[in-house]
């Protein structure tokens, strides 16, 4: 499970799913002292920490841009327990949408000054599948099927002083029409281009971490 908090990416693994990775500049654990955040630079691992290191850790990447940080990797025994709390934690929101091509391009939106991908929160009865083809019909006009489930993708946000945990399931989609594509602008859309492979990578640079993964797991299927 991997969620983005505050635009960095934090992996919940079990001890198998970590393997031999060696690739982390420090390693914490459940007793380290978290007064001294200068130190978080690169990827950092915590093994076995517990709630109240957790807690700690949700709050300083919710609230400090630890800028030299790349992520946080939390592996535990009891992998099932540690995203249960740490879910516990937020009020969880979910969505789903779609990584829509037509040949070789690629769909985005453009956002609140950002490159996206088309989704949107469920309606009363969906399927996951059922509210990811209608939020790309309904935001880029288009007519679009959709095909395998891609992965999930979890990040987190305030509103209203609460912190929101949104979980958004994607899917791979085929354009089965776009003579009428127009973006809406009633959900801040302000536009809507395919782009070649090379163009979606360089339009996500600005974007949103999470994007820029979740393109990387679409690449990886369509290359598998």
């Amino acid at each position: 499970m991997r969620i983005f908090i505050n635009d960095k990416p934090l992996d919940i693994l079990s001890y198998k799913k970590l393997g031999t990775k060696t690739r982390f500049s420090r390693v914490f654990t459940s007793d380290v002292k978290l007064d001294d955040v200068t130190d978080w630079t690169e990827d950092v691992l915590f093994e076995e920490p517990d709630e109240t290191l957790v807690i700690k850790i949700l709050y300083l990447l919710r609230t400090r841009k630890l800028k030299k940080l790349n992520s946080i990797t939390l592996v535990s025994k009891d992998k099932k327990h540690l995203k249960s709390f740490i879910k516990s934690r937020f009020l969880i929101i979910k969505a789903a949408g779609g990584v829509v091509q037509r040949g070789e391009d690629c769909l985005l939106i453009h956002r609140f000054g950002k490159w996206d991908f088309p989704k949107g929160k469920f309606e009363k009865g969906e399927s996951p599948e059922q509210c990811a083809v209608r939020e790309v019909e309904e935001e880029c006009a288009i007519v679009a099927r959709a095909n395998d489930h891609l992965c999930n993708t979890w990040h987190t946000y305030t509103k209203d002083r609460k912190s929101i945990l949104k979980k958004t399931y994607w899917y791979t989609m085929t354009c089965l029409s776009d003579v009428g594509m127009k973006p809406q602008k009633e959900e801040g859309i302000d536009d809507i281009r395919w782009f070649d492979e090379k163009g979606v990578h360089k339009a996500l640079k600005t974007s949103y971490p999470s994007m820029r993964y979740l393109f990387q797991r679409s690449l990886e299927e369509k290359y598998a």
